[in-house]
């Protein structure tokens, strides 16, 4: 009774703090789960391979959703997971995490379940663990499906999904220290409705390289970031950028030929600079 799933990392479009209505592009950073059930024990344990002092909440709430999904209350379980993801960037870490972890334990158990019933599992233990302040629906279907969706996080449905071109560079400028999902402010975020509510319809029109940088220059004014790491990127040729998700990481979405000049410009401001390209796989489970 055990199961290895991977699931990609994404990136923000729109983010749904100020509204309820959000939007996501899958990324090609990885993150695997392996889940063993032990009848045994009822104890979930958790290792993060790469990590010290991480907060497991998330990873066994995961677990105890898949469970209870069944009603199994007498089993426990071993959970190990792997990831290229950068802990509390805004690069959905928690959304690739929760979604690898459910899938894995669903396998484990022998029952699989329907794509909306595993991305719900995801998005339940989310909130539970709080790791996360809408339900980051959009961000757990984008992390799973790959590909571009816009989502309303309060009805937990998609109203769109595109695929992406997958040649497009994925630029991400990660500052150093992390930033939690319980600091941000959401009255701040708040403040900028009317804005990200015109990102939002963009989106839904599937002009994602305009709603990414309205986006994404709104939320870094309303939750205190710099704007100078999107301004660079767009300067330097990106067809767009912006914060994703709470930050602190800016992103830029560029051809293969404006990759070099993005990142010479980002060398400027500090950081870890990652490049990547879009996911259109959706998560898959792995031999174990």
């Amino acid at each position: 009774m055990r199961a290895r799933a991977r699931v990609h990392g994404a990136i923000t479009i729109v983010n749904a703090i100020a509204t309820g209505k959000g939007a996501a592009l899958g990324i090609g950073l990885e993150t695997e789960a392996r889940v063993e059930l032990v009848e045994s024990d009822r104890e979930v344990s958790v290792t993060v391979q790469g990590e010290k002092d991480v907060d497991t909440a998330l990873a066994q709430c995961a677990v105890r959703e898949a469970l209870s999904r069944f009603s199994i209350t007498d089993c426990g379980a071993r959970v190990e997971t792997l990831s290229e993801i950068p802990i509390a960037k805004g690069l959905k870490s928690s959304s690739a995490a929760a979604n690898a972890i459910a899938m894995a334990t669903f396998a484990a158990l022998g029952k699989p379940v329907d794509d909306t019933t595993l991305i719900q599992t995801g998005v339940k233990a989310a909130l539970r663990a709080g790791v996360t302040i809408t339900g980051a629906f959009d961000d757990a279907a984008a992390s799973y499906f790959g590909g571009a969706v816009v989502t309303d996080n309060l009805e937990r449905r998609i109203l769109r999904r595109d695929e992406v071109h997958e040649e497009l560079r994925i630029l991400i400028l990660v500052p150093e220290g992390r930033y939690y999902s319980g600091s941000v402010n959401i009255h701040q975020a708040q403040s900028i409705r009317m804005i990200a509510e015109e990102a939002f319809s963009l989106s839904v029109r599937g002009k994602y390289l305009e709603a990414l940088a309205i986006n994404g220059l709104a939320y870094s004014a309303a939750l205190g970031f710099d704007p100078r790491p999107t301004v660079a990127a767009l300067r330097a040729g990106a067809l767009s950028a912006g914060l994703s998700g709470k930050g602190p990481a800016t992103v830029a979405l560029c051809e293969e030929e404006q990759a070099d000049a993005v990142s010479r410009a980002w060398n400027k401001e500090g950081g870890m600079i990652i490049q990547t390209k879009v996911n259109t796989r959706k998560a898959e489970l792995l031999p174990w």
